[in-house]
């Protein structure tokens, strides 16, 4: 029940036991959890790493466990800093993305830079796409936003798709959590899962991109409209900080076919990343836009965090939920 607070379930069985039988020693411990001296002896360990057990008072070779109350607050004061330390690797990844992408953003298709190809439009796109597939051996990797995919965008990359997990291509896809409730585009994944492709979803992601071999990155040169343009990057230090940016994206990603997770204040990732823009003055439009939903999808959302954090507008919402605990303090 505390795998979500970083106790395994064997640390959180000897916390538990220690709990009912205040001062038992290994072996009686281990009876009354029903594991071996040798798993105790490993919990033991890991709940003195998390301040859960301490010397007992007058007793410096036998162990107590803390209260409950103090234990969960040192369990929670640890994920929030935990999580607060993960939001920021992970917006550092996005701005230096940001930036790479912004230097190439503005490339017409007579402009020359070495490690770097043009593609303008989406019938260009898709027929560069389908070359380079062809010779994918190992991995493909993708960022997958803009909320409920449309119909004609998984029709067409279907055929893609089976051919590279039919040559035993590792595939691994993250959508926005907003495609959970869109039916069709869970049935698409649903398929690629069926295939062995790997699907999960964040709260939001920071462009369109495909990563292919660690070699090759397909990007879109414009959020708003992904099928105007894109770029194909081959450059290693540029292909070293994308690749980084997906796996720190994917490390903080939920599986498709798991429920989505709250913090420790009862936020779910979606709810999480609106309040955060919200306390940054995005707009109802922006915030849509970044979680993939509708304007009135984003406006529910912020009515509601705004009334569990009693704000009556958007900067109080920002500064009572830095004051909770809810967002970290900012310079």
């Amino acid at each position: 029940m505390l795998t979500g607070l970083g106790l395994d379930a064997v640390a959180e069985t000897v916390y538990r036991a220690m709990l009912r039988h205040p001062g038992a020693g290994v072996a009686a411990l281990a009876d009354a959890a029903g594991l071996s001296r040798e798993a105790v002896g490993d919990a033991l360990d890991t709940l003195s790493g998390l301040a859960l057990v301490r010397p007992a008072a007058g007793d410096a070779g036998r162990l107590r466990a803390v209260s409950p109350d103090i234990g969960m607050e040192i369990l929670m004061g640890r994920q929030q800093a935990r999580l607060a330390a993960h939001q920021q690797r992970l917006e550092a990844s996005r701005a230096a993305a940001a930036q790479l992408i912004s230097e190439y953003a503005e490339l017409r298709p007579a402009t020359s830079h070495p490690g770097v190809e043009q593609l303008v439009g989406l019938d260009q796109i898709r027929d560069r796409l389908a070359v380079l597939t062809r010779d994918v051996r190992e991995e493909f990797l993708t960022f997958a936003p803009g909320g409920p995919q449309t119909a004609e965008n998984m029709a067409a990359s279907r055929p893609l798709n089976q051919d590279l997990l039919g040559r035993g291509v590792r595939m691994r896809t993250i959508y926005l959590d907003s495609v959970r409730a869109n039916r069709p585009t869970v049935e698409h994944a649903t398929w690629l899962a069926r295939l062995g492709g790997q699907i999960r979803t964040a709260p939001s992601l920071p462009t369109r991109m495909i990563l292919m071999d660690r070699q090759t990155a397909m990007i879109s040169v414009s959020s708003d409209d992904t099928a105007a343009g894109a770029v194909l990057l081959t450059g290693q230090g540029m292909l070293t900080a994308l690749c980084a940016l997906f796996e720190t994206t994917w490390e903080a990603a939920q599986p498709l076919g798991e429920v989505v997770s709250t913090d420790p204040n009862g936020l779910n990732g979606q709810q999480a990343t609106a309040l955060r823009l919200l306390a940054e003055g995005h707009t109802d439009e922006a915030i849509a836009k970044r979680l993939g939903v509708s304007h009135r999808t984003a406006r529910r959302i912020a009515s509601e965090l705004m009334d569990r954090l009693d704000a009556r507008s958007r900067f109080e919402a920002g500064v009572r939920a830095v004051q909770q605990g809810w967002l970290p303090a900012r310079p």
